[in-house]
């Protein structure tokens, strides 16, 4: 005979399924993804001050998953030129190897080198598998892109670069992130991969439907706020007295 083997986290997925599912047909409206098994919700995060949408990819050139992930990412970051920001946050996670490439991501970016360099950096290490143990390495890489290794050793150990590597690390720890790659929409909504997110498609996928949503409430909150300018301009002008005709300078 054969017996079934259930795994603990697997029941508790489809325990939330199905509870999301119940919930969505007692509201009569159907969503595809669920908070808090889909995506996250980061508490804490930074409020914006206007209603443009940024998705962050953090990411390192040391994670395989990172590097399987690239045509995904970029193919979804084309698709949306224009409609959502994107920026890449490299982690470090106390490890010292992966600092080193945050710190060359950082410093090469600060450099003006574009995203060929990032793409050319993935596929020296996992494709040529030409793994750089130090910044003299990465700076010898670097410096096949319009930049002397001598100029990137300098900058790499600028107050730039060490606030912003300051600064990235800090998001990655406000924004829960434990693993890569990772990603964040609008610093708000936290999207991994899980037994509910099994693939990067579906992952991308979780994301286009925040986006979708979160423009729908910004549109929304604009429309509310413009009927309110309205309303109140129109109070305002009936608090005030009528003036007679003619009697100005009276």
């Amino acid at each position: 005979m054969i017996k079934a083997v259930f795994h603990p986290s697997l029941m508790l997925v489809s325990l939330l399924v199905f509870f999301a599912g119940v919930a969505q047909a007692q509201s009569g409206e159907l969503v595809p993804y669920q908070e808090g098994l889909h995506y996250f919700e980061i508490e804490g995060a930074p409020a914006r001050s206007d209603s443009s949408m940024q998705l962050e990819e953090l990411f390192s050139y040391l994670c395989t998953h990172c590097n399987t992930f690239e045509p995904y990412i970029n193919n979804w970051k084309n698709r949306n030129a224009g409609k959502v920001g994107f920026r890449r946050i490299p982690v470090v996670f106390g490890r010292a190897a992966w600092e080193i490439y945050a710190r060359g991501y950082v410093t090469a970016k600060m450099m003006g080198l574009g995203d060929e360099v990032h793409a050319a950096l993935m596929d020296k290490l996992w494709k040529e598998k030409a793994v750089m143990r130090s910044m003299d390495e990465l700076a010898e890489f670097y410096s096949g892109f319009g930049v002397t290794a001598e100029a990137f050793i300098g900058t790499s150990k600028s107050f730039a670069v060490d606030a912003t590597m300051r600064k990235d690390q800090r998001l990655a720890q406000l924004y829960g992130i434990r693993g890569t790659p990772a990603l964040v929409l609008n610093g708000k909504y936290r999207i991994v991969g899980n037994a509910a997110v099994p693939s990067f498609e579906v992952m991308l996928d979780v994301v286009d439907f925040l986006v979708e949503r979160e423009t729908a409430m910004n549109l929304e909150a604009a429309s509310v706020a413009g009927e309110t300018e309205v309303l109140e301009a129109e109070l305002s002008g009936e608090a005030q007295p009528d003036t007679p005709q003619g009697a100005e300078g009276r």
